[in-house]
């Protein structure tokens, strides 16, 4: 088995005992306030970090192109708490007409 197979296994019983932690747990140490604040932080942090990434990287270089445009387009369209649909759409238009225009 190669090392990368290995982490990979490790990996995956990490998060079954991370998931079995939670069945675990007493109900009253679940119940604090500042569990589901943190669990929504993290949340939060976790999709805005691959947000991030997803746009101005490329392989290991920053590349700033039209993803740019979709995600502007996208964080206006959330701003005035449009659809998610009218999100995902202004943002695929922005980054096509980027395209269009001639940016990577």
């Amino acid at each position: 088995m190669t090392d990368l197979w290995m982490w990979v296994l490790l990996a995956c019983a990490t998060a079954f005992a991370i998931k079995l932690s939670g069945y675990l747990l007493p109900r009253s140490v679940l119940d604090r306030p500042f569990v589901p604040r943190l669990a929504g932080a993290l949340t939060v942090g976790l999709l805005a970090s691959l947000t991030i990434t997803n746009t101005v990287a490329s392989g290991q270089r920053i590349a700033l192109d039209s993803r740019l445009l979709g995600l502007a387009a996208g964080a206006v369209c959330l701003k005035f708490k449009l659809p998610y649909i009218v999100v995902v759409l202004a943002g695929a238009v922005a980054t096509a007409v980027g395209r269009a225009a001639g940016l990577p």
